[in-house]
Order: structure tokens, then sequence, then C-alpha cells
């Protein structure tokens, strides 16, 4: 099966590097996505030109495929169900929710002359990135891309209801299930309340286990695309 890896805010198809050749060894065809604004130089690129990007690509591909979308890309990998609900076959959402309909995409951090650049370690001390060694924290911030503007405050639009019969796993890296679950209940995902067939998966790791866990994250990847 095509399994389409999206990450989340800063990040291009690099930081699937190291899960890239696990998933190829499980008998998947991994896809890492380097979208809009996100890798390709284009400062200017918006929310509508980075979903553009991933349904291409869940159009590009042979069968029906995974979309995965890491953090903020939760977003995305659920607007792509909702573009395209006949041809996702599952979303695997790490360590992020679908943000709701008519809400920003991913405003979260400062905005400084039209982009949003990654703000280092400090807002994500403790358990996000806890299991990252310096040489890990340092590889990962080298490689940061500042998210245009018009990404991150870009509005989330949400239009056929047949998402929600697309199965969705969500994997709880620095989370546990049980506290997924208390949230989604708490009315902080309504999609997410409202999804058919859902399962959970528990993962030993900080926010970025394509980082630090690697070989893990794709054993589950495999098992949500085997399902």
């Amino acid at each position: 099966m095509d399994i389409l890896l999206i990450a989340g805010l800063w990040f291009d198809g690099s930081a699937w590097d190291d899960v890239v050749p696990e998933l190829t060894a499980l008998g998947h065809r991994p896809v890492p996505l380097t979208l809009p604004g996100q890798g390709d130089g284009t400062a200017s690129a918006t929310l509508d030109d980075q979903l553009s990007a991933v349904i291409a690509a869940v159009d590009a591909a042979p069968g029906k495929p995974l979309v995965v979308g890491h953090s903020a890309a939760a977003s995305l990998a659920w607007l792509a169900a909702d573009a395209r609900p006949e041809k996702v076959a599952r979303v695997a959402l790490i360590g992020g929710f679908p943000a709701a309909d008519g809400r920003a995409y991913a405003d979260h951090f400062a905005i400084e002359g039209g982009i949003m650049p990654f703000p280092g370690w400090g807002p994500f001390e403790g358990a996000d990135s806890a299991d990252l060694d310096q040489e890990t924290r340092h590889r990962l911030a080298s490689a940061a891309v500042p998210v245009p503007e018009g990404v991150a405050r870009g509005v989330v639009r949400l239009t056929d209801e047949r998402r929600f019969d697309v199965p969705v796993v969500l994997i709880c890296p620095e989370f546990t299930p049980a506290r997924a679950k208390e949230w989604i209940a708490a009315g902080e995902c309504p999609d997410l309340a409202r999804a058919t067939h859902i399962g959970y998966v528990d993962l030993d790791s900080g926010h970025w286990p394509m980082a630090s866990r690697p070989r893990e994250l794709a054993r589950v990847l495999a098992e949500a695309a085997n399902a």
C-alpha cells in the first residue's frame, strides 16, 4: 500500500528519512511529501496550496493510500479524507488532532514578517522532547523551515460528511490513549468524536517519533496499512 507521509509544522519530506526504509522493508511504498511553503522555497504558499499537493498525491496513488498526518498535519490528513472519502483507505494521526471546520490550521506561535519560524525547544520541554538527544535536536532545528503565514492562519473547511466513515488510527506518543479519549469526549476534537471507526495506539516516544523511534513508528504505520 502507498503510505503518504505528511510532517507537521516546519518539516519537509526529509523528516521521514529514517522511517522510509523501515516501511519499505515491511512491504509498503512510503511517499514522504514536501509541501508548498515547507521545503520548496515558496514563502507565499497557503493552506489551500498544501491541501492541493496532498490531494494530488492521493489521486496519484494506484490504490487507496494510508494518509499519515503528524502533529498539525493531522488536519491536512483529515482534509484529504474530506476531499477524497472514497479514495483514502485510512487516516493515521500522530500526536495531533484535526482542527474543526472554520478554525485556523495552526496559528500556535508568533508570526514574524509573514512567516512562523521554529520557536526553539523551549515550548516543547517535557514529554514532547524528553526522548530527543542533543544531536537529534540540532538536526531537527537545522532542518526546520519557517511556515508561511498563509498556511498557519489558513482556515480549515470541511464539507463532506462521508469523511466520518474513513477509518482513523490515532497514534499517541507523548500522551496516552486514555488521555486522548478524555479530550475527545470533552469536545476538544468534534470530528474525531463523530468518526465511525477510530482506533488508538500507544507509542512510547515524544512528539517526533519519526526521529526518536522510527522503527517502532514504521511498525505501527504498517499495521494500520494492513488493517
